[in-house]
């Protein structure tokens, strides 16, 4: 089971770049996809970004592509989601777990605290 804990969120402009991380225990991490969600206000999480487990493949929701970048460093047990060009509507608490690659959803149902980012005007 992969235990994720999520940390970097912050307080930054629109246009702004912010790397966001998440440590994750559990000696299965490095044979997961892992995966970025969010929650904005008054609105249900939905996926961002997931990287395969060994990094070769990459996908991300139409919403950020091209702004955000996933990655992963299996000997350090952490997945990294860089935002560039942020904007307002990326505001949101943010969410690593291990992902279903094909259904895009939490394959363990658990989530961590999250970290949340906001983006202002």
């Amino acid at each position: 089971q992969v235990r994720p804990v999520e940390s970097g969120g912050g307080l930054v402009q629109a246009g702004d770049s912010l790397r966001i991380s998440c440590a994750a225990s559990g000696r299965t991490f490095s044979t997961y996809a892992m995966g970025w969600f969010r929650q904005a206000p008054g609105k249900e999480r939905e996926f961002v970004a997931a990287i395969s487990a060994s990094a070769g493949r990459t996908t991300y929701a139409d919403s950020v592509k091209g702004r955000f970048a996933i990655s992963r460093d299996n000997a350090k047990n952490a997945v990294y989601l860089q935002m560039n060009s942020l904007k307002p509507e990326d505001t949101a608490v943010y969410y690593c777990a291990a992902v279903n690659w094909v259904t895009k959803t939490n394959r363990e149902g658990a989530w961590g605290q999250g970290t949340l980012v906001t983006v202002s005007s």
